[in-house]
């Protein structure tokens, strides 16, 4: 039984795989959705830059789809089909995810028998049917949006630590920790939802090389938010933050033409990244040697955002934020049109700025051009970001805010699901150009908790969940 295993694991997961693509197919937008569908058809049909962060490995592939359709009326149905695949492909690396979890529990009581085999397939295709027709992953794969790519990623990146897991003892088992890796840098270029992926990964990783104990586990929770941490930040921020700082340096104050710090920057980086793999295999420390590779081959997945310089320095009709450097590319990729908002700590809709005109604004950051002067090349400050982002009082501040809105539209909304009676702060505010004194109410933290828990989780959140399982109670 254990020869045919393999045989009729792939048999069954490609049947899988072509129910869900033939309903994909069948039920494909014909055109475009009335969101930001056409957004991105347009945007990979001709190349071009969408809104922030941008998509760039998205694009690419889209790209290729649209080049199938016989004319320009036909690229959206053939973007659509992308969608389309990715989903079932996705459907078939979950299924196999689950078999491969189900054939570890199963061996545990004996070797594979008839009845065991039926028993593993059994909960591949459920588990894979039901997430075929859930609504909201069905919803994403019928129409040109990043959800579906992102999906397939994180489904075979899963797939690809169970493979390694399964074959963590064989030589060169840790190329499938690389290729995972290199996978995550090509996803950042679709959506980082794939980046939600890293605890899993890093709690099998755990299982199979360490014993494992009730701190173990904490830790090995510690280090996965922390990878997270490093790759949101540290990857899809700061290596480009770096960039720019030499870009500025280099050309404004070494005088060198544009884009000169750059790529002297990445130079430095990808070489220093290549003698640290040089370093660690010479002195066999595999450990560091892989660590070193994985941020390598991030990079390198990570590098489809050229795409959006490149293109964008050709001016094509749609170049939103036009990103044609390095400078304008970070503010692209960080989102900042949209503003900031507080998660961990911060404002709260009844929060109050300083009185004080000194000190009610904060410095927000400064935006550059292009020019020439003296015939150099020359970044001059169009914006310096000075007093552009209010300061609030500390008084009126909390940790963990969550009833906040850039607009005060929805405080109404807050104080009727938070029972909002709040308690009383005296601070002084600035009303009409004079500093007072006023008693205001600002959130408690319990009614903060309150509106977490009943509106965001039980009301939107699981509410959400269960449109995919138990239907919806009608379509407002």
């Amino acid at each position: 039984m254990e020869n045919k295993y393999s045989k009729i694991n792939n048999l069954v997961g490609w049947s899988v795989w072509g129910i869900a693509t033939v309903v994909y197919l069948l039920t494909i937008e014909p055109t475009a959705s009335f969101w930001d569908c056409g957004e991105f058809i347009a945007a990979a049909y001709k190349l071009q830059i969408g809104h922030p962060p941008g998509a760039p490995t998205w694009m690419m592939i889209a790209r290729v789809f649209g080049l199938f359709a016989t004319d320009a009326e036909g690229v959206a149905a053939m973007v659509n089909v992308f969608s389309g695949l990715c989903s079932s492909f996705s459907i078939l690396f979950l299924f196999w995810s689950i078999t491969a979890i189900a054939k570890k529990m199963a061996v545990k009581s004996g070797p594979l028998n008839s009845a065991k085999v039926i028993g593993i397939m059994g909960s591949g295709v459920v588990g894979g049917l039901a997430y075929t027709f859930s609504d909201s992953f069905w919803f994403s794969a019928v129409e040109a949006e990043v959800y579906a790519a992102s999906s397939f990623f994180t489904a075979i990146v899963f797939w690809l630590i169970l493979k390694w897991e399964a074959n963590s003892e064989k030589p060169y088992a840790d190329r499938y920790l690389i290729f995972v890796a290199y996978l995550m840098g090509l996803s950042i270029g679709v959506h980082i939802l794939n980046l939600l992926a890293i605890p899993a990964i890093v709690y099998v990783y755990y299982f199979k090389r360490f014993k494992v104990t009730t701190k173990g586990f904490v830790y090995a929770g510690i280090v996965s938010v922390a990878l997270l941490g490093i790759i949101q930040q540290g990857v899809i921020s700061y290596t480009v933050e770096l960039a720019t700082k030499f870009e500025l340096f280099f050309v404004n104050s070494m005088g060198l033409p544009f884009d000169s710090g750059m790529w002297i920057y990445f130079v430095l980086l990808f070489g220093g990244l290549s003698f640290g793999i040089y370093w660690s295999a010479k002195n066999k420390k595999p450990n560091i040697q892989n660590g070193i590779m994985g941020i390598l081959v991030i990079l390198i997945g990570y590098s489809s955002f050229a795409l959006i310089v490149i293109r964008s320095a050709a001016n094509p009709p749609m170049d939103e934020n036009n990103p044609d450097n390095i400078l304008s590319l970070l503010p692209y990729l960080n989102r900042e049109q949209y503003g900031s908002r507080p998660l961990l700590y911060g404002e709260t809709f009844a929060s109050e700025p300083y009185a004080d005109q000194d000190k009610s604004r904060k410095d927000g950051k400064p935006t550059y051009y292009r020019t020439t002067e003296n015939g150099k090349d020359k970044y001059a400050i169009g914006d310096d970001g000075k007093n552009s982002i209010p300061n609030y009082n500390d008084k009126t501040l909390m940790y963990f805010p969550r009833m906040w809105s850039s607009n005060g539209n929805h405080v109404k909304a807050y104080k009727i699901w938070s029972d909002f009676e709040g308690k009383k702060v005296r601070i002084k505010v600035n009303r009409n150009g004079r500093e007072v004194r006023e008693i205001i109410r600002i959130p408690t933290f319990s009614e903060n908790w309150r509106f977490f828990i009943d509106y965001q989780i039980m009301f939107s959140y699981w509410r959400y969940f269960m449109w995919n399982f138990a239907g919806r109670q009608n379509d407002i």
